[in-house]
């Protein structure tokens, strides 16, 4: 599996900053060829599904993620959102955690961790998907906390 971290501080608080990483039609209006929604619930709950559908061209597929704990931050505790990818085509695993980044300056650190596994290519791989997701999900994290 193919596995990456990215980390950004923001001038937001950690509610905030947790808002816009859960704002799923954000990611989509980020990613290249992608439609992001909430195809099951409000996409705000463990249980809720997110539906990630890219396209080009005449392919397509479709990433379902199952939101599995959605706990938004509050006093003295940090956020965490954690999907479970259950698509054909993707597997794996996706956390967004958000927590202020002092305790005084109104920022928050924001944390994206994902391992992706793609069906049906080599281990070998790995390496050049988790570099492409970085600078991907790199540009679509700065977007949404900029």
């Amino acid at each position: 599996m193919a596995t990456f971290l990215l980390r950004r501080t923001a001038p937001l608080t950690a509610d905030e900053c947790f808002e816009r990483l859960t704002d799923w039609s954000r990611h989509g209006d980020r990613v290249p060829f992608t439609r992001v929604s909430a195809t099951r619930g409000s996409g705000r709950a463990a249980g809720d599904v997110i539906l990630a559908r890219t396209v080009v061209g005449p392919f397509g597929f479709d990433d379902p993620m199952e939101i599995v704990r959605f706990d938004p931050p509050g006093a003295g505790r940090a956020g965490l959102c954690r999907l479970e990818k259950r698509g054909r085509v993707v597997r794996g695993w996706a956390e967004f955690r958000v927590r202020p980044a002092t305790a005084d300056d109104g920022r928050a650190e924001a944390l994206w961790v994902e391992e992706i596994r793609v069906r049906g290519l080599p281990a070998a791989f790995d390496p050049v998907v988790a570099g492409v997701a970085r600078l991907v999900f790199g540009r679509v994290l700065a977007a949404l906390l900029g």
